[in-house]
């Protein structure tokens, strides 16, 4: 649609253990400004970090926009772009193998935004030149380091 706005996402997930404590953390740009936004979560794995990202910073945009998600998860940007996730959803939530698609919950959550927003999206290298990339990183290793220091407070 051509009324639409033209939004960049950067997205990032970590884990502390993978499983163990992890953190997200999204970036979106418009017009020249930024939203950052984070979290975590206590016990969990990487990719559902790296789902919950995108995840969020679709779920931030209050119209239907189209979007460039840069992602250092291979995961992720494969399970769109090369189309397993249609082919899970045609398969009734199973692999090409037969067993139960990991992360179903998180998977059947974006397909909902996929079909509000149009995205496109664009592997970048993890921990290299991407200064965008990077950031994500740091936000959401921060929102690790948040969840612990809280859970240390907490006396747990």
């Amino acid at each position: 649609m051509p009324d639409q706005k033209i939004v960049t996402l950067y997205t990032d997930g970590a884990c502390s253990g993978n499983p163990g404590p992890g953190g997200w953390a999204a970036v979106l740009t418009f017009g020249g400004k930024e939203k950052e936004m984070s979290g975590s979560a206590p016990e969990t794995t990487n990719n559902r970090m790296e789902l919950l990202a995108v995840i969020c910073g679709l779920g931030a945009l209050k119209k239907p926009c189209q979007v460039e998600v840069y992602s250092d998860s291979t995961y992720v940007v494969d399970a769109v772009s090369r189309h397993w996730l249609s082919g899970w959803m045609k398969n009734g939530w199973k692999t090409s193998a037969g067993t139960a698609v990991a992360n179903q919950d998180l998977w059947m959550m974006l397909t909902d935004l996929l079909r509000y927003h149009q995205v496109r999206f664009l592997k970048v290298k993890g921990h290299a030149e991407d200064e965008m990339n990077n950031r994500c990183d740091a936000l959401a290793r921060g929102a690790i380091r948040k969840y612990l220091d809280w859970e240390k407070a907490q006396g747990q």
